[in-house]
């Protein structure tokens, strides 16, 4: 979503921390973009990826007046996949594939960009009609070295597809990967993990163990872990093989995410690659309108930042 990503600069605030078990503390900064709050956690800037995660953003909640909606243009990604997650309202996306999908509240929506691919994603006009709400995350990741170049694709998975399940009277969705006994259906391209769960007061939740790395966002209330008090819209990043149990001060909802370590990666704009060669292709691709084009939806472009 390039209203999330206009600068290459890292937004987050970082924070050492002493506890064990415990990497980095985020506070995210938030953005008004014309009514619309965008916090971003990933990259800041001493922790530029978890796993395979190379950028984490928290859009809304938003309130949007009748005759209002998104309206992100399209504009390109390369190297990378994109993943979108709403928990309230829905978005429209198109793509230069030819892909026209409604997401909605539960579903995942997956765009593989490869070697490169164009998207939009806009407010349906019958949610311009009237008031509404758009709440949501999204989320890349980049891609394996070998498999950056591969052909562009799309995948949506509807709520009904994504497996859930209850710990300890937890209930915890497993949206990529697998955690707690379950294997979710949404295609990885390396080990990622990626859970939401919803946790009330005084209910404590163990943090899955078989990825190296791992991280929480508090999207809604508050966790204590080992006697730290992790805010909303905070992200804590975890040490490699560390036990770590998670304890809701109040209602909460969090995203966990994580997956084994990747290369670094360079990213600019939209543009997520292990070289820096190849984002300047991408930029010159761009600007000379090489990338394809998106069908009913070519008569507007964001331009390349300067």
């Amino acid at each position: 979503m390039s209203i999330t990503s206009k600068h290459p600069n890292a937004e987050g605030d970082f924070k050492d921390h002493p506890c064990p078990g415990i990497d980095a503390i985020i506070e995210s900064k938030s953005r008004d973009l014309g009514g619309f709050a965008v916090r971003r956690l990933l990259p800041s800037t001493q922790v530029k990826k978890v796993g395979p995660w190379v950028f984490f953003d928290h859009m809304g909640p938003a309130h949007l007046k009748k005759g209002e909606g998104l309206d992100v243009r399209p504009h390109p990604h390369i190297n990378l996949a994109t993943v979108t997650y709403l928990f309230e309202g829905e978005i429209l996306h198109r793509d230069s594939l030819g892909s026209v999908q409604s997401i909605l509240p539960g579903d995942i929506n997956l765009m593989v960009a490869g070697k490169g691919i164009v998207h939009s994603e806009r407010s349906p006009l019958r949610c311009r009609k009237e008031e509404h709400r758009l709440h949501g995350l999204q989320l890349w990741l980049a891609l394996p070295k070998a498999q950056q170049e591969i052909e562009p694709m799309f995948y949506h998975y509807p709520k009904t597809e994504i497996p859930s399940t209850v710990v300890d009277d937890v209930t915890i969705r497993v949206m990529m990967g697998q955690a707690y006994g379950l294997q979710s259906p949404v295609q990885c391209y390396t080990s990622t993990l990626y859970l939401e769960a919803h946790l009330k007061a005084g209910q404590t939740l163990i943090v899955p163990e078989h990825v190296e790395q791992r991280a929480v966002y508090v999207a809604k209330g508050c966790l204590e872990v080992s006697g730290v008090k992790l805010d909303a819209y905070s992200m804590t990043v975890f040490k490699a093989n560390c036990p770590i149990q998670l304890k809701a001060l109040e209602d909460t909802q969090i995203a966990l995410i994580g997956g084994e370590p990747m290369e670094d990666r360079y990213i600019w704009w939209n543009f997520v690659s292990d070289s820096k060669e190849r984002i300047e292709q991408a930029k010159q691709d761009w600007l000379t309108g090489k990338f394809p084009a998106i069908p009913n939806d070519d008569l507007e472009f964001i331009p390349l930042p300067k």
